[in-house]
């Protein structure tokens, strides 16, 4: 089992994942959210099996549950309580802590991952510093950033806001989107890009999902254009995968 270390922190965010919490997976085992899901648990299973496994923002656990069958050890971490009850009851490793502050020591895991946690944090440099901090040489990063050059982005500045909870919703959390280039900089100078995974390229509103013939055609049109050099660039989300030197 991996030590925690004991770290207490605070964070605006926290009172707005446990808000989320209750209502978290409501939309997650179907269609649209399921597929995303499906996209990233795949690309961690290729770097997670017999390793020593990091989920920094784990949320309920629900990509957390997939990995950890194929390491060799896994656990996560959330700013949130209300998530982390959820995640503990699936029998997961996991504690609350910040992805600013990671209670574990140097070059402890294999693979670390964060997917739709980044792109919330205001102090990315200390996320991501973290992150290589705790990765071993030669181990992998994943780190998920919120992409500009998508339809995603396209969406989300002509919708109204999407209700989280009673009183809340999803622009009451801090939000960031970093191009490429842009990432390119604010990666730590130990970790080196060598792949990228776009999820989301294509899917123009999330609802196209739920049509049955018209779902499944975007459903195999995101798998085949996540991996394509020039399409996945322009991933709602997108998935840099860093190597430690």
């Amino acid at each position: 089992m991996i030590p925690f270390y004991r770290v207490k922190t605070f964070t605006p965010n926290r009172d707005y994942y446990d808000a989320f919490a209750p209502n978290y997976e409501r939309e997650r085992h179907r269609g649209y959210h399921a597929l995303i899901d499906r996209l990233e648990v795949d690309l961690a299973l290729r770097f997670a099996h017999d390793k020593e496994v990091l989920e920094a923002g784990c949320g309920t656990g629900m990509i957390l549950k997939e990995v950890a069958p194929h390491a060799r050890a896994a656990v996560g971490i959330d700013l949130s309580p209300g998530m982390l009850h959820e995640a503990a009851h699936r029998g997961l490793q996991v504690a609350q802590a910040s992805i600013t502050q990671l209670p574990f020591a140097d070059e402890s895991f294999d693979l670390v991952y964060s997917y739709k946690v980044l792109a919330h944090i205001e102090r990315i440099d200390v996320a991501l510093s973290e992150m290589a901090r705790v990765t071993r040489r030669g181990g992998h990063m994943l780190a998920e950033f919120y992409n500009p050059w998508s339809l995603r982005y396209l969406v989300k500045r002509l919708k109204p806001p999407s209700r989280i909870a009673d009183g809340a919703h999803d622009e009451h959390v801090y939000t960031r989107y970093d191009s490429l280039s842009r990432i390119r900089t604010l990666l730590p100078p130990t970790i080196e890009i060598v792949d990228l995974r776009g999820v989301r390229v294509v899917t123009p509103i999330s609802h196209v999902h739920k049509i049955p013939l018209l779902g499944r055609a975007f459903e195999l049109a995101e798998w085949h254009a996540a991996d394509l050099p020039f399409l996945r660039r322009f991933g709602g989300f997108l998935i840099v995968v860093g190597r430690k030197l």
